[in-house]
């Protein structure tokens, strides 16, 4: 058909009642080796793996799983290839796997002026802190850095005491040795983002951080959006992987952080980097 030029193809689209564009599209698949036509029986193949990376994520919705169910067809080299986000919400909902919707209210309003997120690694750094109690009441107090590119947890300090600013300083100098080795000061300016904090606002802490070549930046008062890409991990964090896993006390939700953190950087993924995991989309940016 593709050697006979444009006007056979018009007949041929007529004969067989459909159209052009639908004719052109089965020819096209099949020179590149691929089914024209959805095939329902790889639902049965689809439908186990789906179910476990539900059971193993219970806080994703259907894209995130469509982006984890690709990653594992594609590292054990699954006759499919590929799976679209359409085919994956409409068998989460014939099975009742999808989620709840969210119909909570939306907050106040607060002042944000410009955009947190960066085109750039190493560009904005922004940190902030959280707390996670535990059912016996102790609490675990967080705090970490994080990448406005590409989401990368670069370091975190966790303890049962309250947050210093020799905290925040550990967690400065551990990201600069994440990013840029072993090294005296930052290759160049980098900016330092954070709410007002006083383990953050201490004076020795933003010292310190100048010190090391960044640009010190906090957030306007009573504007958390201001940092929202900080505020934004904390949720993700808390819903997929405080909340889902056991906390019986304080050591056991110590032992589990790096395990969490790691499992993050590696395999969540996000809508900004187009479902990929912070590494993984910083993998493609180093091999491109």
């Amino acid at each position: 058909i593709a050697a006979t030029g444009r006007f056979p193809v018009l007949r041929v689209a007529a004969i067989l009642g459909v159209s052009r564009s639908n004719l052109y599209q089965r020819l096209y698949a099949r020179q590149k080796g691929r089914s024209a036509r959805y095939s329902k029986t790889d639902d049965a193949l689809l439908l186990p793996l789906i179910t476990n990376i539900c059971d193993e994520r219970g806080s994703n919705g259907y894209r995130r799983i469509t982006a984890h169910l690709n990653r594992k067809l594609k590292t054990e080299q699954h006759a499919i290839a590929r799976v679209n986000p359409k085919r994956v919400y409409r068998m989460m909902r014939q099975n009742k796997l999808l989620l709840r919707k969210h119909i909570g209210r939306v907050g106040e309003h607060r002042a944000h002026d410009g955009q947190v997120v960066t085109l750039h690694p190493n560009t904005r750094w922004c940190s902030d802190g959280f707390e996670i109690t535990c059912w016996n009441k102790e609490k675990v107090r967080v705090v970490f850095s994080l990448d406005c590119c590409d989401r990368e947890i670069m370091s975190y300090v966790a303890t049962t005491t309250g947050i210093r600013a020799e905290m925040v300083q550990d967690v400065l100098v551990e990201s600069i040795e994440q990013r840029f080795g072993d090294v005296q000061e930052l290759p160049h300016t980098v900016e330092w983002l954070t709410d007002n904090g006083s383990c953050y606002i201490a004076d020795e802490t933003r010292q310190f951080a100048k010190s090391l070549g960044f640009k010190v930046c906090t957030t306007p008062v009573r504007s958390p959006q201001s940092n929202g890409m900080a505020e934004a991990f904390v949720k993700t964090f808390k819903r997929d992987y405080v909340y889902l896993n056991d906390r019986p006390d304080a050591a056991t939700v110590l032992a589990k952080l790096a395990e969490w953190f790691e499992d993050y950087n590696n395999y969540h993924p996000h809508s900004g980097l187009k479902m990929m995991s912070p590494r993984e989309y910083r993998a493609l940016r180093v091999a491109s």
